[in-house]
């Protein structure tokens, strides 16, 4: 039996490795589009001869220290909440040994936590929103994400359903069809939100949500692939002693 205080610190472990693999990522990737962005923002509001706002902590503090504080406050967050979910769906979703059994929940969480939000409200650098739709812009992505870990949930118990009837493989795809549907429905019924100024250049935008997906999946991905190896060495571990002692002399 695997203890939700081991798996709760083993989670946590593996979320301050996963952590930092996003910040590294973040880093690469990530902060040339975001500077180009606010380039061109200084650039934009200089041109109509707005004065920039004084910055309470400098660009240089933001990109390193401010930048790995999130990604590790936010990496041994999400593995906390990842070790709950392994410790729920193992045994439960199939005959899937732990290394699976994480690697499937990994992938669940990068679907229904970044991947459909994403679909319809992709992250955007500075100088491409509103200031005075802040807050909504926030709810609709947050509303989106619980739309769809409840949709994923539900579909879930679907395919658990249907699995009696039709099969596994058979099931699989009607759950995971009436997934898509679900989320299509109600992805069209909320409301979209496109404030990208003129002139603000494509490749930048493209360049920077790609490392914004790309740093979620990094994270997601070491959560899974990680937490399922260490895991499944140490039920190999446990499992030792108990099969010597049981072999006999």
């Amino acid at each position: 039996m695997l203890s939700a205080r081991s798996l709760l610190v083993r989670g946590m472990l593996v979320g301050l490795v996963a952590g930092v693999a996003a910040y590294l990522f973040a880093t690469l990737f990530g902060e040339g589009p975001l500077g180009q962005a606010i380039g061109f923002e200084s650039a934009h509001g200089h041109s109509h001869g707005e004065a920039g706002e004084p910055e309470l902590v400098g660009r240089a503090v933001q990109s390193t220290l401010g930048l790995a504080t999130a990604t590790l406050v936010y990496g041994v967050a999400l593995g906390g909440l990842f070790a709950l979910a392994f410790a729920v769906a193992y045994g439960r979703i199939g005959r899937f040994d732990a290394r699976a059994t994480a690697a499937l929940v990994g992938l669940g969480g990068f679907l229904t936590v970044a991947f459909v939000p994403f679909l319809k409200y992709p992250a955007n650098p500075p100088a491409t929103g509103d200031p005075d739709t802040l807050d909504q812009r926030t709810g609709l992505y947050f509303l989106m994400i619980v739309i769809a870990v409840a949709v994923g949930l539900l579909a879930l118990q679907l395919g658990r359903w249907l699995h009696g009837r039709y099969g596994a493989w058979n099931a699989t795809i009607l759950a995971v069809g009436a997934y898509a549907v679900l989320v299509a429905v109600v992805q069209l019924a909320l409301p979209t939100i496109g404030e990208v100024p003129d002139g603000f250049p494509a490749l930048v935008l493209w360049k920077f949500r790609l490392a914004s997906l790309g740093t979620q999946f990094v994270t997601w991905a070491t959560l899974g692939l990680l937490f399922g190896a260490l895991t499944e060495r140490h039920l190999r571990l446990r499992s030792a002693p108990a099969t010597r002692a049981s072999t006999p002399v």
